[in-house]
């Protein structure tokens, strides 16, 4: 008896490991024309119990593994087609449950449309992504208006220039790569209607180049890839002091091997900026000033990106895209200054400017993948060339010319990248890259048609990385490093000055680590850790004019020094039946941070100088939240929050000319929501508002501003179209108000055409077969994602 029982007792154990390795595999195709079904959704049930599941590969094929013998049904999901429910038998260690078709659903494609009716923001391990809905993009027709309406970032309205997290320091990408453009450009000639996602990377991998104190901003652009002929067309006016107009075309066409898709749109209008910067000189009374300033620009920028997909087998594909900019300026930069004293003859300059610059960005890619799940290779040459000349001229109060200024800017960028990505088993994965970059700039400065200055700069950047991440359980983790060999070169010459030549040649170990812990299915812990550097900017280290006035000039120091930034970061996010919230705290140690100061012209006694330095070190610490919650069917919100402690030190000149030593602590704060209520099955409304608290600084501190802005999109043409309406800052109550004490007790203010009303028109058309075939993985929402997670 008791062999019997050891010999049942063991031939039972033999059938449950077999149960345990038995496995169900398929293929998904649309019944319409035979086409392959990606990422469907694969459900095998037991009663109401779910037992496993999955999703499709690219090739519409499915394999779900570990599955006890049995009878289950088996279920199969994809929006936009009707479900497929049957019943399976498990009856072998492998069964094929051959091919199911799937049959379009025409109430479930009218559901497509609703998807993405309003921006949504996800966590990722490495970075949070904005998708961007019609409601965000109806904020404005540029990236500005876009950035300035997502958590964690700000956007100066008088410069353009971008903060996040209450940093300067933080690098644009475009697409996943970093552009040539200036972030001032970038924001200005991408519009709005062309912005997919938007990437916040505040503590980036080893496999993301190191510059950017505090991150990269990452603007993905649109690219279609549904199947057959498909397209949108897009056509705003936004009405302030004068009247702007937008429009915006899209167009894919998908057949047989290639995907072909392009961008087109044109912004164009005038834009008025004015305030005053109030000066009282105690050593010198005679210099104190009223300087009032009027700046109208127009703008007109068309934007272009197409490019094209060659499916070459079912493991490799071949892709081209090019964006190209064209952008022309035209300003008038008024400026009166008033002399409190009544002795000094007040001075008026005026400043007219025309600027028609191009950029053009031409990538080419190509993509493998293995036999092997998630093993891949990827090839990539981006260039990219930035032309910025600057035709000006600046005027007495009578009209009579008193100079000209003739400024060319030519920047180049190479990076050319490998990246491997190899699984070793399912729950460790190695990255490895290479990169070599080679950036440059040209400058040329001829004043009243005369050479008097130029500048040129070339640096290289040589770097291989590797990322090692693995799961166990609950946790996860990478460890990454990138080793980065950098040289730079720079020649400034001047007709009154010795030539002036910099290098520099650096090799560093930039370390990367990322833990996860997955407490429960609603509570998530991230923590990573990073070292960054901020090298100076073309544009902080270039020493040609970048403005002038008739007291205060402004330009780069290209003595600027790189600042290295150690970043550490938790966050949290739970996961509740409305929707999910993120909390985070931070910290970042800065040596040798690089900030904007205001020092007396080494080339004008009557003039200050606008540039750059180096202070001495800065620790900022913060906490920030997010979120998504659907309240009601009918009432959505997400929201995000921030405060940051900065702790900065420097050196600054004061009023005698002498150096003196400074300390502050600023406290940024930054609050944002948006409502999205939905009236009826047609009428949506949204509700914006925001906060910035003042913040002080070395040497120039800020005062609060807030908005509030309201809009409505109805839906017409049996869904495919929609007008959209929206008063931004209703009250128009932004300014930019700011005080400082050193060098001179200064005060000023700056406003702009904040109050505008936008007018939107959108219609879609095509087949509407909705795919989600990827050109590049930095396509979705996992851009150049961090490794195993």
């Amino acid at each position: 008896m008791k062999i019997k029982a050891t010999l049942l007792l063991l031939l039972s154990s033999i059938a449950m490991s077999f149960a345990q390795s038995a496995t169900v595999s398929g293929k998904i195709l649309d019944k319409s024309n035979n086409s392959s079904i990606p990422y469907a959704t694969i459900v095998i049930k037991l009663g109401d119990k779910i037992i496993t599941g999955g999703i499709t590969d690219e090739k519409g094929e499915f394999t779900l593994d570990k599955i006890a013998l049995g009878t289950y049904d088996l279920e199969v999901q994809f929006i936009g087609y009707k479900s497929h429910s049957s019943q399976i038998s498990v009856h072998s260690k492998n069964l094929n449950a051959g091919t199911i078709y799937l049959s379009e659903d025409a109430l479930s494609l009218a559901e497509v449309e609703v998807v993405g009716e309003r921006t949504t923001i996800e966590q990722k391990i490495d970075r949070k992504v904005v998708n961007v809905g019609p409601d965000l993009i109806n904020s404005g027709p540029t990236a500005s208006d876009i950035l300035n309406n997502i958590p964690s970032v700000s956007v100066d309205t008088q410069n353009n220039s971008v903060t996040l997290r209450g940093n300067p320091n933080v690098q644009i990408f475009i697409d996943g790569k970093p552009s040539q453009m200036s972030a001032s450009q970038a924001l200005q000639q991408i519009p709005s209607t062309s912005i997919k996602q938007v990437e916040l990377i505040t503590n980036p991998s080893a496999k993301y180049n190191p510059e950017g104190m505090s991150g990269i901003i990452n603007i993905i652009l649109k690219k279609n890839s549904n199947l057959g002929f498909n397209g949108s067309v897009n056509a705003g006016t936004n009405f302030g002091i004068t009247p702007k107009g937008n429009t915006s075309l899209d167009l894919n066409y998908r057949v047989n091997k290639f995907n072909f898709y392009s961008t087109y749109s044109i912004n164009n209008g005038k834009w008025n900026n004015r305030g005053f910067v109030d000066t009282e000189d105690e050593l010198r009374p005679n210099n104190s000033n009223r300087a009032n300033f009027v700046i109208d620009n127009f703008n007109q920028n068309h934007f272009l990106k197409a490019g094209v997909d060659f499916y070459m087998n079912e493991k490799s594909t071949l892709s081209f895209f090019t964006n190209q900019n064209f952008n022309t300026t035209r300003g008038e930069f008024f400026n009166e200054v008033i002399y409190k004293n009544g002795i000094n003859p007040n001075v008026i300059q005026l400043n007219k400017s025309k600027n028609v610059g191009q950029n053009q960005v031409y990538n080419l890619g190509y993509r493998h993948e293995f036999d092997k799940a998630d093993k891949k290779l990827d090839i990539e040459i981006n260039y990219n060339r930035n032309d910025r000349p600057e035709d000006s001229v600046f005027l007495d109060g009578n009209n009579n010319l008193l100079q000209s200024n003739l400024i060319e800017t030519i920047g180049e960028n190479v990076i050319m990248n490998v990246d491997f990505v190899n699984p070793l088993d399912e729950k460790t994965k190695l990255e490895l890259g290479l990169e070599s970059r080679f950036d440059g700039t040209d400058n040329t400065f001829d004043l009243d048609n005369t050479y008097f200055s130029d500048f040129d700069y070339k640096r290289t950047i040589q770097s291989a990385y590797a990322n090692y991440g693995k799961q166990f359980e609950k946790w996860s983790y990478q460890l990454g490093a990138r080793l980065e060999n950098f040289q730079v070169e720079a020649n400034f010459r001047r007709i009154d000055s010795e030539p002036g030549q910099f290098k520099d040649a650096i090799f560093t170990v930039y370390p990367s680590a990322f833990v996860s812990y997955v407490a429960t299915e609603k509570d998530n812990f991230n923590f990573s850790y990073s070292r960054r550097v901020d090298r100076p900017s073309l544009g902080q280290v270039n020493p040609i004019r970048d403005w002038s006035s008739p007291t205060i000039d402004q330009e780069g120091n290209p003595n600027l020094n790189p600042q290295f930034t150690n970043s550490f970061e938790v966050n949290y996010t739970r996961t509740t039946k409305i929707g999910a919230i993120t909390s985070g705290v931070f910290f970042r140690y800065i040596n040798d941070p690089i900030s904007q100061v205001f020092i007396q012209s080494p080339y004008d006694e009557n003039k200050k100088l606008m540039t750059y330095g180096n202070f001495e070190s800065t620790t900022e610490y913060g906490i920030e939240t997010s979120g998504n919650l659907n309240f009601k069917k009918w009432w959505s919100v997400n929201f995000g929050a921030d405060v940051y402690f900065r702790n900065a030190n420097g050196v600054v000149e004061n009023a005698e000319g002498d150096l003196t030593e400074k300390s502050v602590l600023a406290v940024p704060f930054n609050a944002r929501m948006n409502h999205n209520l939905t009236l009826s099955k047609k009428l949506k409304l949204t509700w914006f508002t925001l906060y910035r608290a003042g913040v002080d600084d070395i040497q120039f501190s800020n005062k609060e501003m807030w908005r509030t802005d309201l809009g409505v999109r109805y839906s017409i043409l049996k869904d495919q179209g929609s007008i959209s309406v929206r008063v931004n800052d209703i009250f128009n109550t932004m300014r930019a108000r700011f005080y400082g004490e050193i060098p001179e007790v200064t005060f000023g203010q700056f406003r702009w055409e904040s109050r505008m009303v936008n007018v939107n028109f959108n219609y879609r058309f095509g087949s509407g077969k909705n795919r989600a075939l990827q050109r590049k993985q930095r396509d979705q929402n996992e851009t150049q994602g961090g490794g195993l997670f």
